[in-house]
């Protein structure tokens, strides 16, 4: 199939005029998305790859394929052998290689609609040593043979009401075009599909786990205008944009309006002009747009045919304003974000009660809580639990709260192996059997009326190795580090991701994937502009409280697991004592709840604080999430954010990690930690032999019952006459 959509091609480039030595696929759909609906997956139809981020490049010869550190494993099992991979920050860059690789002249076909102005300027630069030309072709050739191309689907848009959004629309607008006045813009041509849901206050569902419209807007300081499939809009909506001065146009009426705008004809050549206050007088607007003769482009997210349309010396290219507003939550945004997560954190508790239930009932597991390998043997022939099984059933514990609107990405459930393939995606005919001796991770998240989730936890049922151990603690403390990372106003996420690193950096560890990435409110799971990676992001902007951003530091040893934990934070003011150079500083609250798991931590890596953290949080799962659970979830719920040490007299313990039972020797057990340097909470239980001299070690003991009672006094003389140490005291 894949040899012969390339011949089809290549057939195409051939006959094209100019002919094509190259034709470039990217992934993206009209408005520069990262998810685009079925029929605007061109790159996956073409290449057989199904990850979300990547670029095809078609010659007369060869097909390659460019793709990002997360997805490098998924290409190598999807592409056929018509293609090469291209490993993004390891290969040379997909300009860099046109440039060396293609000959002097060569035509290398694009469709303009499908990328960006910054992408394509890109491309053109590089080409400039060999005189390479960028073709645009006048329609997209991977259409012509795509026989069964889905159709387009008519669904309906909806209001967003205001009690979610928090916002109205006229306010948005008035925002809007003081910034088009400062910047001295007569209008803002708006193409980022979120953008234009978010400005309006509309959702709808064209796309995937995206509760965007395939739409594109215009605004100018007295017009608006929404372009979109009219057989979308229903009579609320139309009058919803009524009231709010925007005029609704055909979706291929954007790119003669683009025309109209650049040459100052598109409020003319509309009846309607609405002002911030109603109709403005004639002469005032014309003697503004005068004046304002620049249309604004964000040239990351407009795609190269509706730039072509304008006057170069007349554009001002720079990120679209809606994109920080956007990302700069209201009061009401951030109150229904933290509501949202609440139910979320209570659908993924529920999922791993029932989940670790069943690892027990079906394949004899140790379960959750305790250590020990699988029993080897399943207990029943007829029930199995596959990664799509229980991705379903987690997805039913979600869809049975409020406000649930679908999943916000697909889900990503994965079990020993296949966690090593970072956006690995399970489908029913090939997924792989959940396993009681290796490692499940789960990263998935809802979209919710008040907000959009993402979570992942990582767990295993079984008995962990010391090595999993290691890592999952890494992991653990690179995630607590960043969430208590306090920093100056004007910090970019980049300067931050190290703090997610080092310890795993410690061991010669590390992650091909950025740490954090905006959340959008009932929009996407993925929100710019800013990010917390170790890309430096030419757009990306300094982190500002309200803002929302993942924390999601993982490790991935191929062949064998992956590990991975994900929280959302809002960014807040931090009360610091000092303030230096009167810059304020700023601190992260994490709004999900679910437990992390006791077992697969190492606690001898943990330091006091991370320990205290740990505590914490877990204490505030259990008060958050109590409310939705039942006796059992709450039983359950309580077992697994017990204190990771209890406090008797500074000392720590962990019953969890060692069952009471298999230590006892004449009714006691004792436990030694370490005092000052902390170097190691926890050290091999000892038990107590009357005839035994101890040295003295620069730790003291506590004395446990049979039941794991820590007993009320670290004295030694609590042991009475089973210890003496080599004073004899």
């Amino acid at each position: 199939m894949a040899a012969e959509i390339l011949a089809a091609l290549r057939s195409l480039m051939a006959s094209h005029s100019p002919p094509l030595d190259a034709l470039i696929v990217p992934s993206e759909d009209y408005h520069q998305s990262e998810y685009v609906s079925d029929r605007d997956k061109r790159r996956e139809f073409v290449s057989g790859f199904t990850g979300s981020a990547g670029l095809a490049l078609i010659t007369k010869t060869e097909a390659r394929l460019w793709t990002d550190g997360r997805y490098f494993l998924q290409a190598e099992q999807q592409l056929s052998d018509d293609w090469q991979l291209m490993r993004m920050g390891e290969d040379p860059p997909v300009d860099a290689w046109m440039s060396d690789n293609l000959p002097e002249e060569a035509a290398i076909g694009v469709d303009p609609w499908c990328v960006s102005v910054d992408t394509a300027r890109k491309w053109e630069r590089a080409f400039e040593k060999k005189q390479q030309k960028l073709v645009q072709t006048s329609s997209n050739l991977v259409d012509k043979v795509w026989k069964n191309r889905p159709p387009p689907e008519i669904n309906p848009v909806m209001v967003h009401p205001l009690e979610f959004a928090g916002r109205s629309v006229a306010e948005k607008l008035k925002d809007l075009r003081e910034k088009l006045a400062n910047e001295k813009t007569r209008g803002l041509i708006i193409t980022a599909l979120d953008e234009v849901a978010w400005l309006y206050n509309i959702r709808g569902s064209d796309v995937s786990y995206c509760p965007v419209v395939h739409a594109f807007a215009i605004v100018t300081s007295y017009s608006a205008f929404f372009y979109v499939d009219k057989r979308k809009v229903s009579s609320k909506v139309s009058s919803s944009m009524q009231e709010n001065g925007i005029e609704v146009r055909e979706y291929g009426e954007v790119s003669s309006d683009v025309a109209l705008l650049a040459s100052n004809q598109l409020d003319k050549d509309t009846g309607l002009r609405s002002g911030q206050n109603g109709i403005c007088e004639n002469d005032k607007c014309e003697a503004e747009e005068n004046s304002n003769d620049l249309t604004w482009v964000d040239p990351a997210s407009c795609c190269y045919a509706l730039f072509s349309k304008l006057d170069a010396k007349k554009v001002l290219l720079q990120p679209s304003p809606l994109a920080l507003a956007k990302a700069l939550k209201n009061p009401v945004e951030l109150d229904g974000l933290k509501n949202a997560h609440i139910r979320d954190g209570a659908a993924v508790v529920q999922y791993l009660v029932w989940l670790d239930k069943q690892m027990q009932e079906i394949y004899g597991a140790s379960g959750y809580f305790l250590e020990g390998q699988g029993a080897g043997k399943k207990r029943s022939d007829t029930v199995k639990l596959t990664e799509v099984t229980v991705s379903d059933k987690l997805e039913g514990f979600r869809a049975s709260k409020e406000h649930f609107r679908g999943l916000s990405f697909p889900t990503i459930s994965s079990v020993g192996p296949n966690a090593a393939v970072i956006h690995y995606v399970p489908e029913a005919k090939t997924c792989a059997e959940l396993d009681p001796n290796s490692i499940y991770l789960f990263d998935s998240g809802a979209q919710s009326l008040d907000g959009t989730t993402d979570i992942t936890r990582t767990v295993h049922f079984g008995k962990p190795s010391a090595h999993e151990k290691t890592c999952y603690t890494s992991v653990l403390k690179g995630h607590i580090d960043l969430g208590n990372a306090r920093f100056p106003n004007g910090t970019n996420g980049p300067a931050l991701d190290i703090l997610a690193r080092i310890p795993l950096w410690k061991y010669g560890l590390d992650y091909r994937h950025g740490t954090g990435h905006g959340v959008g409110s009932y929009l996407y799971v993925h929100e710019g502009p800013h990010i917390i990676s170790f890309r430096q992001q030419a757009r990306n902007v300094p982190l500002q409280v309200s803002m929302t951003v993942t924390d999601e530091p993982g490790y991935y040893e191929d062949g064998s697991f992956g590990i991975r934990l994900e929280n959302v934070l809002v960014i807040k003011e931090a009360d610091t004592e000092f303030n230096f150079g009167d810059k304020g500083y700023m601190s992260f609250e994490h709004i999900t709840w679910a437990p992390y798991q006791i077992k697969l931590i190492d606690i001898s890596l943990l330091t006091p604080e991370e320990i205290e953290w740990l505590n914490t949080y877990h204490s505030k799962c259990r008060e958050i999430l109590a409310p939705y659970m039942d006796k059992i979830e709450l039983d359950w719920l309580k077992k697994a954010t017990e204190p990771l040490w209890k406090n008797c007299n500074d000392s720590v313990f962990n019953n969890s990690m060692y069952p009471v039972e298999s230590l006892v020797h004449k009714n006691l057990v004792l436990a030694r930690y370490y005092n000052e340097p902390l170097k190691q909470f926890l050290a091999p239980v000892h038990r107590v032999d009357q005839t035994h001299v101890w040295p003295r070690p620069p730790f003291g003991w506590i004395c446990l019952n049979v039941d794991g009672a820590v007993s009320p006094s670290t004295n030694m003389g609590s042991v009475g006459g089973l210890f003496r140490d080599n004073d004899g005291e």
